[in-house]
């Protein structure tokens, strides 16, 4: 069975699908492996250092997407699901919520599509998680994003002019992101708080030095898996209350909340945002997914009544060695698991399969983006 990695081309990404040492396992497995020339150039890993691990370079664009199992880092274009092979096989992070025109070309194809970020959160698909893996990323360099806008220290520091106090940083939403951030800013010398509609993941907060400040819902907000559902109107009151007297005493607001892990729910309005002193910084982690705060301008920064609001798309492409690195051990990882001999085997009998599969067989098998693909329809 073939295996094909093409060269990324969504605007200002750096990341590639598999790095060498993955490549390397995965020909031991019995794949034959090929990859696009300078695919993985810009994430730091040479033509030379692939060919080393055993894998092919490949000149011809169109032969790679034509492999039998595609590797992918976004969901494909256009052009690149025509190239692929009816019958064939596509896994990437696809977002399906995020991409529908690229999963309605994969179903009218006929890819069998996975989608790693749709992976079911559990112990044994840990190793396989992509939503993760770039979360951490994001969390980790949002937090340095901060720190370097802001115009004070994040530390308390003692200096022969006297003492001068730490910053007091806010993180909305408490997955994997926040986690980070929490931890990478206290790490930092930073006094951190932090909030979720998830009550359960206080201890999480408290475990990397954050202080959790939260509400009583009337409703319970976790849709499980780690991810958070919609609250209701009620709680939506209550939540923007304690925003908005959280962000008025912040020096830093990073905000990292998503709806199930994909869209991103209008926590930081307007009003909160004049209600914050000059010099405050915000960081939108979730621009990705339309953003959190309702003055962000995605992929860009602004300043609003001497509040400056980064906004930043596809953080984990910043730090492109790293999260390519990672990435490509989480594909190998859900490789691995459903090789049989030297073949990708299809089971949907298994949770990872049924919950990560988006198109099969010409449908859209993903009950959430059918159905959302039935609504533009409509």
């Amino acid at each position: 069975m073939r295996i094909g990695v093409p060269r990324e081309t969504t605007a200002g990404e750096r990341r590639v699908p598999l790095v060498p040492e993955s490549g390397k396992k995965l020909i031991q497995a019995g794949y034959q492996v090929s990859i696009e020339t300078g695919a993985g150039s810009a994430a730091g890993f040479s033509d030379r250092a692939y060919q080393e691990a055993g894998v092919s370079l490949e000149s011809s664009r169109a032969a790679v997407l034509g492999s039998d199992l595609v590797l992918k880092v976004n969901a494909p274009e256009q052009s690149e699901v025509a190239a692929m092979k009816t019958g064939g096989i596509c896994i990437g992070s696809l977002m399906p919520l995020r991409n529908p025109e690229s999963i309605r070309a994969l179903a009218v194809r006929g890819v069998t599509a996975f989608s790693t970020d749709a992976i079911p959160r559990t112990t044994r698909a840990q190793a396989m998680d992509t939503l993760s893996s770039m979360a951490n990323i994001a969390g980790y360099k949002g937090a340095l994003l901060a720190a370097s806008a802001l115009n004070k220290y994040f530390p308390m520091l003692m200096t022969a002019a006297g003492m001068v106090p730490p910053a007091r940083v806010f993180v909305v939403g408490a997955a994997v992101a926040g986690l980070q951030a929490i931890a990478t800013a206290r790490r930092l010398g930073a006094n951190v708080f932090a909030t979720d509609v998830r009550p359960e993941v206080k201890e999480q907060i408290e475990s990397v030095g954050g202080k959790y400040v939260g509400i009583e819902l009337k409703e319970a907000a976790s849709a499980g898996g780690g991810y958070a559902k919609e609250l209701t109107e009620e709680d939506r009151t209550r939540q923007r209350e304690l925003l908005g007297a959280q962000c008025a005493q912040s020096d830093v607001v990073i905000t990292t909340a998503l709806i199930g892990g994909v869209l991103a729910p209008r926590l930081i309005t307007a009003e909160m945002v004049r209600s914050m002193r000059s010099g405050t910084v915000i960081v939108d982690l979730a621009a990705d997914g339309g953003g959190n705060c309702e003055l962000s301008r995605l992929g860009d920064t602004v300043t609003v009544g001497g509040v400056t609001i980064l906004a930043p798309l596809n953080l984990p492409s910043t730090m492109p060695l790293h999260a390519s690195l990672l990435f490509s051990r989480n594909l190998t990882a859900f490789v691995q698991a459903f090789t049989k001999e030297k073949a990708f085997q299809l089971d949907f009998t298994d949770d990872i399969q049924q919950g990560s599969v988006i198109t099969h067989d010409g449908e859209v098998k993903h009950a959430r983006t059918r159905d959302a693909l039935q609504k533009v329809v409509t």
